[in-house]
């Protein structure tokens, strides 16, 4: 077991609170000191309140989940012997309706790109088991509710 930190820090900028004017941008520390700027996403709230250029919560969600699997991904090919030179995943994850006004994320599909290095290549079952492997072992996605689907960008 393991334990893992997190700071999200926001102080007040002046704007008027109670009419919800106000900026939502802060920042998340975590580890040993990196820091992040976030913001909600600005398609939950319109700029000047949010940035587009700062991480968002939903974001932060569809990142974790395919960094989790990545990882797992990579360590299963090693342990199988093959030989990972890039591996690039350009994931979504889409915010829709849980139940009556209540948001959620309710799918992220994973579009991992992986290139190998080595004459020893997995076939299209063999890639397709350590994904389904790498799922089953991902602590995030061993987490969430949330459908994650791996599809070929390809």
């Amino acid at each position: 077991m393991s334990v893992h930190h997190a700071t999200v820090s926001w102080t007040h900028d002046g704007g008027d609170f109670s009419k919800r004017q106000y900026s939502r941008l802060h920042t998340i520390t975590v580890g040993d000191g990196v820091t992040i700027e976030g913001s909600p996403s600005p398609t939950v709230v319109p700029a000047p309140y949010s940035s587009p250029d700062a991480l968002d919560p939903e974001a932060a969600f569809v990142a974790a989940l395919s960094a989790c699997h990545m990882l797992w991904f990579l360590d299963l090919a090693a342990q199988a012997g093959f030989v990972v030179a890039s591996y690039t995943d350009a994931a979504e994850g889409t915010l829709g309706r849980i139940a009556p006004r209540k948001m959620g994320m309710t799918r992220v599909v994973l579009r991992p790109a992986i290139i190998f290095a080595d004459e020893r290549r997995p076939s299209a079952a063999e890639i397709a088991d350590l994904h389904h492997k790498a799922h089953e072992a991902c602590f995030i996605a061993n987490s969430v509710t949330s459908e994650v689907s791996v599809e070929d960008p390809g």
